[in-house]
């Protein structure tokens, strides 16, 4: 039986689409050109900051967070950035008695961000929060601790084969791959998505899917 899920942020409830519009902005360089190097990073499994480093080698993130404060154009998000399904979704599987959280490597700045959007969970855990990140094993502890404490009744849902459901699968939680955003289309091994309880294309899908598999009894 699933109890508690927890999702992913970026990429999965929220759209990057114009977080990676700005950092093109920033950086100087035409969208289409950021977001094609971008899928290139990704193809060849690198970290997505080497994305950055192709037209700015030195690039540090927290350097260039700090850069982009000062210049008042802060990284942030807000209710339109959300996926349409979202907040749907989450309301959704609360109504069936769930345990819902948030659980995603965010800056500082994103976790009273979260709050201040007023979603239907119990709990945001962000990796600046919590002092670790993801596929760390220790930040997918924080999850099952965050969730009761029972790995095998909570299910992760992420857009990252590598990121989200490798580690989430690790951690004993059970799965849910969702099809969206630059990772969750081009890394999508079978070996991975295999070893999903789901595999979807939007959060519509999740509750109904999730219904079905309790009253199945698990």
């Amino acid at each position: 039986m699933i109890s508690t899920v927890f999702f992913d942020v970026g990429g999965t409830i929220l759209d990057e689409s114009r977080e990676f519009a700005d950092w093109a902005d920033w950086l100087d360089v035409p969208r289409h050109t950021f977001s094609a190097v971008f899928g290139a990073v990704i193809a060849r499994g690198l970290d997505y900051q080497e994305a950055f480093r192709v037209f700015r080698p030195d690039f540090d993130l927290a350097t260039e967070l700090a850069r982009r404060e000062a210049a008042g154009r802060t990284e942030s998000f807000g209710e339109e950035d959300l996926y349409p399904d979202a907040r749907e979704c989450l309301a959704s599987l609360k109504d069936q008695g769930l345990f819902v959280g948030l659980a995603g490597n965010q800056p500082a700045h994103a976790e009273a961000t979260l709050r201040e959007l007023d979603l239907p969970v119990d709990v945001i855990g962000t990796s600046h929060g919590w002092g670790v990140a993801k596929p760390a094993p220790a930040f997918f502890a924080r999850v099952v601790d965050a969730g009761g404490g029972v790995a095998s009744t909570i299910l992760y849902v992420g857009d990252r084969p590598d990121n989200d459901v490798r580690p989430a699968l690790e951690a004993g939680m059970k799965t849910c791959l969702i099809r969206r955003g630059p990772w969750g289309h081009i890394l999508d091994p079978a070996t991975v998505a295999e070893r999903c309880l789901f595999r979807i294309d939007s959060l519509d899908e999740l509750p109904g899917l999730v219904a079905k598999h309790n009253a199945a009894g698990g």
